[in-house]
């Protein structure tokens, strides 16, 4: 099997400070739906993983959520393509919980469901704590420049992140360097 973890907002879809709270302002990343439908073209699934702590805040209901989730459904199968399965951490960030990235509990859900060890799994996000909650389970770690990494563009990337760090300029750049890597499966 083949499989990526990708974060949502800021790798995805536009992020915003003010949380994405509705379907309206879902709106997705110029080139990232395409880049996922190439992904599954070339044999790829893909996961999400992401952060959705305007839930614990009561900025938004799981409807919303889910109503999100199926506006990127929705769009993405018109691009051909598909997510496998969209893993999110409901918590606010005092609430102590496993889930909420940099924790690496969100990609041990994964790795359940899947039934595989993600060493070595692509893991695809705009912000150090996207990569660290993969690292912590032998992720290999992939920076995008949309969103939160837009102000590292043209910056060595700081100290703090990952060892092999990768950076690429989006979700896009990073389907076509990962389809042209001699194949890998995990197991």
């Amino acid at each position: 099997m083949k499989l990526v973890i990708l974060d949502r907002d800021g790798t995805i879809n536009n992020d915003s400070d003010e949380f994405i709270k509705s379907p309206d302002e879902w709106k997705p990343l110029p080139g990232a739906l395409e880049a996922i439908a190439r992904l599954n073209h070339a044999g790829w699934h893909v996961a999400v993983a992401s952060n959705q702590s305007g839930l614990g805040r009561g900025l938004f209901d799981v409807a919303s959520l889910n109503a999100m989730h199926a506006k990127m459904h929705k769009l993405l199968a018109a691009q051909g393509g598909r997510i496998d399965a969209v893993f999110y951490c409901p918590h606010a960030a005092d609430e102590g919980c496993r889930c909420r990235k940099p924790r690496p509990g969100l990609f041990e859900q994964i790795a359940e469901r899947f039934g595989v060890d993600l060493h070595g799994v692509p893991v695809v996000g705009d912000g150090l704590r996207d990569l660290q909650a993969g690292v912590a389970v032998g992720c290999e770690p992939h920076l995008v420049l949309t969103g939160k990494g837009a102000p590292l563009r043209g910056q060595p990337l700081p100290d703090n992140y990952p060892p092999g760090t990768r950076v690429h300029e989006d979700l896009a750049a990073f389907a076509e360097w990962v389809i042209a890597q001699p194949a890998r499966t995990i197991a």
